[in-house]
């Protein structure tokens, strides 16, 4: 067996920029093969994110809703509408080679709903695929939205997982630019507050086998921001 090595690095609350700009450093070098394949997982302040397909007129949200909030709004570089990522919620962005797992989009992007579905299923929830719509859902209600970027089979951006989100909002967005559909989380169905350490734990456990990795290094947000800033 191949000794597939993945770095992991929890980035705890980091504002939605500087994550987007260290994704984007770390990218070029797993392009330039000076670094293994890279998990970060991580919580954001209140953001709307718009994908390339994006339709603004999903952005429901006044200049008034959005500075009561605290919401920031960017239009970036991966697949997808629009979304929101904010304070309990893990977003995972996975930078990693397809060269050395499999050349072909969709069964990555069916393989990053399975790590949230296992992770669910650990919790005792049966969750499942949307045939229309990418994502993780519970009935019609989706828990974890999906949105990547490949260029050269590296990928960027990835997944946000509900687990102790405030749902509402999302009332400021048409989420995904789905009219018809509800969001949900751990904590709205399972009725409690979640460790969020705890399930960015079952989150790597399950990436890492799903992927195949054989080995872990795991690498602390101080080194990893800090090599980005030697760079610069």
């Amino acid at each position: 067996m191949n000794n597939k090595i993945l770095k992991y690095c929890d980035l705890g609350f980091i504002d939605y920029k500087e994550a987007w700009d260290l994704q984007k450093e770390i990218f070029s070098k797993r392009i330039s093969s000076e670094i293994e394949d890279t998990l970060l997982l991580l919580e954001h302040p209140n953001t709307y994110t718009l994908g390339k397909t994006a339709d603004r007129i999903n952005l429901k949200s006044s200049e008034d809703y959005l500075k009561e909030n605290h919401i920031s709004v960017y239009d970036i570089d991966r697949g997808g509408d629009i979304t929101y990522h904010g304070p309990g919620q893990i977003v995972g962005y996975p930078i990693i080679d397809l060269n050395n797992w499999h050349k072909d989009s969709h069964k990555y992007l069916r393989a990053l709903e399975e790590v949230i579905i296992k992770t669910c299923a650990e919790y005792d929830l049966d969750c499942e695929r949307n045939q229309k719509y990418t994502g993780v859902w519970i009935n019609d209600k989706k828990i974890a939205a999906i949105g990547i970027k490949i260029s050269r089979w590296i990928t960027m951006h990835g997944f946000a997982f509900n687990v102790n989100t405030d749902l509402n909002l999302f009332n400021g967005i048409v989420p995904c630019g789905i009219q018809d559909k509800a969001v949900t989380s751990l904590k709205n169905e399972l009725k409690m507050e979640i460790g969020i350490s705890k399930v960015k734990q079952k989150l790597l456990n399950n990436f890492v086998e799903i992927f195949g990795y054989t080995n872990m290094v795991v690498e602390t947000r101080e080194n990893l921001i800090q090599s980005k800033l030697v760079n610069i």
